[in-house]
């Protein structure tokens, strides 16, 4: 069975100066829960873990879970370059109340096809709840090839693939490698609508934190064979998803939520906030799709 299908948040972690800011998460978290969002993917690359304490990531898991209540599955990312770690961090997650875990491949270790199984393996072994894998080798400098993603359909707990490699002929041959053996999650915003044209089960989304009725809406279209329309809801978003992907994430997306109301804060150093000229191009692409007002739908 699916862990979700549809749109899911890969979800920002709200800051200030002293913490994380549990009360713009609270109104965050309210938001997805009533804009339709199928899961919400929290401590991703989204999320910023890496800049966050061991405490930071505990507390801030506890109360996800226990905002969400089991509405939708809540998903915590657990990924490390240290496979004891990376288990570590998944056993942590379940026993605070994870209904899944994204597993990030081992950055800078930049290990084999056979490292990765193995990486998988471990950390598949360790937990008793779904594991999806997480491909995006412009951050890790690690690919998950398509044989080896066939590969890991075999493991204990390995329920899907987040696929953010970009690379349209990759995401086709994953699809066809992986068909029947677990679940495809598209992790690029821009190739929604494309990805669940080949199988997958939906998209894992930076723009749903600013927009999650509108991926969601775009989802369902695709499920209901509707493409028409989803081609037009996706051609729509170009200027927007530009805007979001035209820094590094997530210092647009963070920006993105502070025009709508949402304000979550900045990216912790080493990201830094938006340049003036391109929050003006985030701004004005969203106030072109009438999205600067919260709740707004196409």
């Amino acid at each position: 069975m699916s862990l979700f299908t549809g749109s899911g948040t890969a979800l920002v972690t709200p800051f200030t100066e002293n913490g994380v800011n549990f009360g713009a998460l609270e109104k965050l978290l309210d938001y997805q829960l009533r804009n339709s969002t199928g899961a919400l993917f929290v401590l991703g690359t989204t999320g910023e873990p890496a800049t966050m304490t061991e405490s930071e990531r505990e507390e801030v898991i506890k109360f996800a879970v226990k905002f969400v209540g089991g509405k939708i599955p809540v998903v915590i990312g657990s990924g490390s370059n240290c496979t004891r770690v990376a288990a570590e961090n998944s056993v942590r997650a379940e026993a605070l109340g994870a209904d899944g875990l994204l597993v990030v491949t081992p950055y800078y270790n930049k290990c084999t096809q056979g490292g990765l199984y193995e990486h998988y393996r471990a950390v598949c072994e360790s937990v008793g709840i779904p594991v999806i894998a997480y491909n995006v080798p412009t951050r890790t400098k690690v690919n998950i090839e398509p044989e080896t993603a066939k590969r890991l359909c075999g493991l204990k707990n390995m329920s899907g693939l987040k696929e953010a490699s970009g690379d349209i002929d990759q995401l086709q041959a994953v699809a066809a490698a992986i068909e029947g053996g677990m679940d495809l999650y598209i992790g690029d915003d821009s190739l929604t609508t494309i990805a669940i044209c080949l199988g997958a089960k939906g998209v894992i989304s930076v723009a749903a934190n600013a927009i999650p009725s509108v991926m969601a809406k775009l989802c369902k279209l695709c499920f209901e064979g509707r493409f028409d329309k989803a081609r037009e809801i996706q051609f729509k978003l170009m200027p927007l998803m530009s805007a979001l992907f035209c820094e590094v994430n997530p210092i647009p997306v963070k920006k993105a939520l502070e025009i709508i109301g949402l304000d979550c804060g900045i990216p912790r150093l080493p990201l830094t906030e938006m340049e003036p000229e391109h929050a003006e191009k985030l701004r004005s692409a969203l106030v072109s799709l009438g999205l600067d007002k919260k709740g707004a739908t196409l």
